[in-house]
């Protein structure tokens, strides 16, 4: 079981970069972006979705969220992170 503490920056950096729902979204939403201006939305869309991810997770058990504070910078840096994945997404795109 994966424990959340207080403010630990390493933690937040690892969920937020390796968030499957974040990847997966920026990456596919990149691919569909026909104007690099969208990238934004997409980045937003996948750290809502990032999120969601991560809540369920710790409604169902599978993270143990004890500690509040991390989810502002959580948000942002899937926001961050998911910005990157849909700007890939978006230079691998079929032309």
């Amino acid at each position: 079981m994966i424990s959340i503490n207080s403010f630990d920056p390493l933690t937040l950096v690892l969920i937020a970069a390796l968030n499957p729902a974040t990847i997966a979204v920026a990456f596919l939403m990149g691919r569909r972006a026909d104007q690099w201006q969208k990238l934004l939305v997409v980045a937003f869309a996948a750290s809502i979705m990032g999120f969601l991810l991560y809540w369920l997770s710790g409604q169902v058990g599978l993270v143990r969220v004890h500690a509040l504070g991390g989810e502002a910078a959580l948000f942002t840096l899937q926001f961050a992170f998911g910005l990157v994945w849909a700007a890939v997404g978006y230079w691998l795109r079929p032309r």
